[in-house]
């Protein structure tokens, strides 16, 4: 199994060329980002994907934005995914993860929606992977580990720094439920959470050690589900990012990071912790025998 990167535009200020070139030089995969609503950007996109020879993840919110709109039905969302969906096939996606639901429905209505947008998915031919996300239906960890309890097809794409915010805990607090969880885990986005926030203000630094070993210890769950389940290679988008994750000085709004070093910086490390861990597993593998 390899480990794929891939850029968000989330935070990204310029083209997409420019964020090509960013993704390129780092030794990305790919890009992750919604499907332009206008013919001639996803064109635009189209075509510098092509040139530089990166793949594309299709991030889609069923309604509303990353926060969903209130007052959407599951039926709303579910028009809304569908639309997303066939606006980014022309981008040719590996895979479209998506935010999706409300997280303030009741459990048999989430059982009942994600089963819906499991068939749609499969009736369009694509996989979608449902992101665990604040707001969303997959806002912690049992909701989820319900959900996919009831639904044995359903992926998932885990922020394990939605959890520790909305939880108030490192996730090694709940590890039966993140193994559990791991084993639908299709996708990683690669943001450090601590107790009191979603993002960290660096992950480099020495007072968040504690929280980015957690969720490395999560990560490296989630490789080691896939490597049993035949997984040929996973995929992380670093993915710390702007409007209010990223933290500011008072009255300056000055930012403490600068957001592409940083995903820069984690995207290598995990590259770095996944050689690691695959040589310790095929190490472990030789001893047994």
């Amino acid at each position: 199994m390899q480990c794929d990167l891939f850029k968000t535009l989330w935070g990204h200020q310029g083209s997409f060329e420019s964020a090509a070139l960013l993704a390129s030089a780092a030794g990305f995969t790919g890009i992750e980002a919604p499907a332009p609503e206008h013919d001639d950007q996803r064109a635009e996109l189209a075509q510098v994907l092509r040139r530089h020879g990166l793949r594309y993840i299709s991030e889609i919110c069923t309604t509303g934005s990353y926060v969903p709109d209130r007052h959407a039905t599951p039926d709303e969302h579910l028009q809304s995914l569908e639309q997303k969906i066939q606006r980014s096939l022309p981008l040719e996606p590996l895979f479209f993860n998506v935010m999706g639901g409300c997280d303030a429905w009741s459990l048999d209505v989430q059982i009942d929606f994600f089963g819906r947008a499991q068939a749609l998915a499969d009736r369009l031919g694509v996989l979608c992977s449902f992101e665990t996300h604040r707001g969303r239906s997959f806002f912690n960890p049992w909701v989820t580990r319900d959900v996919l309890r009831a639904l044995p097809d359903l992926r998932i794409t885990c922020d394990f720094s939605h959890w520790v915010v909305v939880c108030e805990r490192l996730m090694d607090s709940e590890w039966e439920t993140i193994l559990e969880v791991a084993e639908r885990a299709h996708h990683i986005h690669g943001r450090v959470g601590y107790d009191q926030g979603p993002q960290v203000p660096h992950p480099a630094a020495p007072e968040y050690a504690e929280a980015l070993a957690s969720h490395e210890r999560c990560w490296q769950a989630i490789w080691a589900s896939q490597v049993r389940r035949g997984y040929r290679r996973t995929t992380m988008t670093p993915e710390f990012g702007p409007d209010g994750y990223l933290h500011t000085l008072p009255f300056t709004h000055q930012p403490v990071a600068d957001l592409w070093q940083v995903n820069s910086w984690i995207g290598k490390r995990q590259q770095d912790q996944f050689t690691r861990w695959l040589d310790g597993q095929r190490a472990a593998a030789v001893i047994e025998e």
